[in-house]
């Protein structure tokens, strides 16, 4: 019986051949990241294909409005689908990934990546699958900055944000970040969410007070 190693993180990866699952042991190097760290950024060439083992990296990007919006989440289990683009297309991040959390993740050398893409159908079908789903994703993302009202999403956002908890530890323009929008244009929008009793804001704190209130409006969110 085979000992688990990191490979059994990943869903895709536990079922490889052999001799794949071994050369991506010999060669991965496992890392590790403190909170607030960025790993990597725009300009910078990819040298590691990465899997996240814990923690979460958030993948953000400056738009052509001059707004910093955050791209998506990744979380412990997913590997990185910017990483991979930039692998595949030989070119640089154009965005940059921050550690939200401490983060531990192994790293496999851009020749392993190359090679296993080229000669393993499994690890290909993995590294595809795992694209196309963050690909749809961000159409997704496309749709919601490009057609549907802010307030909705914004509602939207503090529910997810909340995890479950009556709390969000955020600021109006880590809010503004995540929504790819301005400043401004949040601060307005939640002293209007105070206004109707739904949240109530403290310095770096907004605090759910209605969540049903929110999750009504939310759910315009298609």
């Amino acid at each position: 019986m085979q000992t688990e190693t990191w490979l059994d993180r990943f869903a895709g990866l536990a079922r490889l051949e052999p001799p794949v699952r071994d050369l991506l042991l010999s060669r991965s190097a496992i890392i590790t990241a403190p909170a607030g760290s960025v790993i990597f950024g725009p300009g910078k060439s990819p040298e590691n294909m990465l899997f996240l083992l814990d923690g979460v990296v958030r993948v953000q990007q400056v738009s052509e409005s001059g707004h910093d919006i955050v791209l998506y989440r990744i979380t412990a289990g997913e590997s990185c689908v910017l990483t991979t683009a930039c692998l595949l297309a030989y070119d640089d991040y154009a965005a940059e990934g921050i550690a939200e959390t401490d983060v531990q993740a192994a790293a496999v050398p851009r020749d392993v990546f190359d090679e296993l893409v080229a000669q393993s159908k499994s690890f290909r079908n993995f590294v595809f699958a795992a694209f196309s789903k963050r690909i749809t994703d961000l159409f997704l993302m496309i749709d919601e900055v490009a057609f549907q009202r802010l307030d909705v999403r914004l509602a939207d956002r503090l529910l997810k944000l909340s995890g479950g908890a009556d709390t969000v530890a955020t600021t109006h323009q880590k809010l503004a970040v995540e929504l790819g929008t301005a400043r401004e244009v949040v601060s307005r929008q939640l002293q209007e969410f105070q206004r109707r009793g739904w949240i109530s804001q403290a310095r770096g704190a907004v605090t759910l007070q209605d969540r049903a209130g929110l999750l009504k409006l939310a759910q315009h969110h298609s």
